[in-house]
């Protein structure tokens, strides 16, 4: 919260944020609103039963060219880029030498190309990493002139398919381009909330249009940072510098998930021995999901012990979710006391409060899976 809010960027919607009554704040460089009018809490609620609409035009959008693209690309993620069929998407991350991960993103096969979303503070970076690691296989250009909304909540096909009906056909992980009121869109069935939704990329000049018909829909409400990270922790879904980074491996995530049995095989990215290593023998820690016997919320940093005051690791995200209705959190733990069920101490203002490692998410994913 620092930054010097005169050097922020703003997105294509930031005039639309303030007539709504925003509150901005500063964001991995930019003035977004971390909520509006109605409050966190209602514009929670809102997404889980109806649909909220987020401003995600300070990620990064990138596309990828060339007839060595997938392969060019597959050396550097862990993720299986050479099977990802046209209009389908990936969730993969860019790990390094170590098998440390240096951002996570989605990665989208639109027939001649590849289409990349990354997380707004690494955007730079990943794209001269990107850059440097297919040169001489393929071309990266970074997408400077769209913006990125993400319509999400169970009523979101409902609003989505009036203005463009083949949004309906599509199914979780699906990529096309769709004409949204005459507006030329690239669309995915994804989002960051574990509920149904879709992400839209929108030529920068056309968005507050599209932003304005959406939220002219009855089911739709404006929603900010506040309640996409706490429906993104319901969700058990990371956030990069938070929950993941460099010092952390996809094994230790409990990304494996997004590692296909031939990339686990085969290797041939950074950090390749690594995952590989913690697959056959185990990671030494695991993120799990912690709920907290009490009402007190363990924050970011909390530290986690076992019954007799031994450190084991530390909280990673974690604060108050309403639709559980109770405090959740994410962290690291020794391996050994990773298992649904165990009994572990979370030190909250020095004080040690009881807790159980529990299965993630806190709350069912509803993607649309077919």
């Amino acid at each position: 919260m620092s930054e010097d809010r005169s050097t922020l960027a703003r997105t294509p919607l930031h005039a639309l944020h303030l007539e709504l009554g925003a509150k901005m704040v500063p964001f991995a460089g930019y003035h977004m609103p971390v909520q509006f009018a109605a409050g966190i809490l209602a514009e929670h609620h809102h997404t889980r039963r109806a649909a909220g609409l987020f401003d995600v035009s300070h990620m990064g959008q990138a596309v990828i060219a060339g007839a060595d693209r997938a392969a060019a690309v597959e050396a550097l993620v862990p993720g299986d880029i050479l099977a990802l069929a046209p209009e389908r998407m990936r969730y993969t991350q860019l790990t390094d030498a170590r098998g440390g991960i240096l951002d996570d993103l989605m990665i989208g096969n639109a027939g001649d190309h590849l289409f990349l979303v990354v997380n707004a503070a690494c955007k730079a970076a990943d794209i001269a990493h990107l850059k440097a690691g297919t040169a001489g296989r393929a071309e990266v250009t970074e997408l400077t002139d769209r913006a990125l909304l993400a319509l999400q909540g169970p009523a979101a096909e409902a609003v989505l398919s009036r203005l463009a009906p083949e949004a309906a056909d599509m199914v979780f992980m699906s990529f096309r381009p769709l004409s949204i009121i005459g507006i030329p869109c690239l669309v995915s069935r994804s989002g960051y909330t574990g509920e149904d939704g879709y992400e839209i990329s929108v030529p920068a000049g056309r968005a507050e249009a599209l932003a304005r018909r959406l939220l002219a829909e009855p089911e739709v409400a404006p929603a900010g940072l506040g309640a996409r990270d706490s429906l993104r922790l319901e969700a058990g879904l990371c956030l990069y510098g938070s929950d993941i980074d460099t010092g952390t491996t996809p094994v230790e995530a409990a990304l494996t998930w997004s590692i296909s049995r031939r990339r686990r095989t085969e290797g041939g990215f950074p950090g390749a021995a690594v995952v590989q290593r913690q697959l056959a023998e185990g990671p030494a820690r695991l993120r799990v999901g912690l709920r907290p016997v009490d009402k007190a919320p363990a924050r970011a940093h909390t530290p986690i012990t076992d019954a007799e005051g031994r450190p084991i690791g530390e909280v990673t995200s974690g604060g108050f979710g309403p639709t559980v209705n109770g405090p959740v959190a994410m962290g690291y733990v020794e391996a050994a006391h990773a298992h649904t069920g165990t009994a572990v101490m979370l030190v909250v203002r020095g004080a040690p409060r009881p807790a159980h490692v529990v299965d993630l998410p806190f709350v069912p994913h509803r993607y649309r899976k077919g």
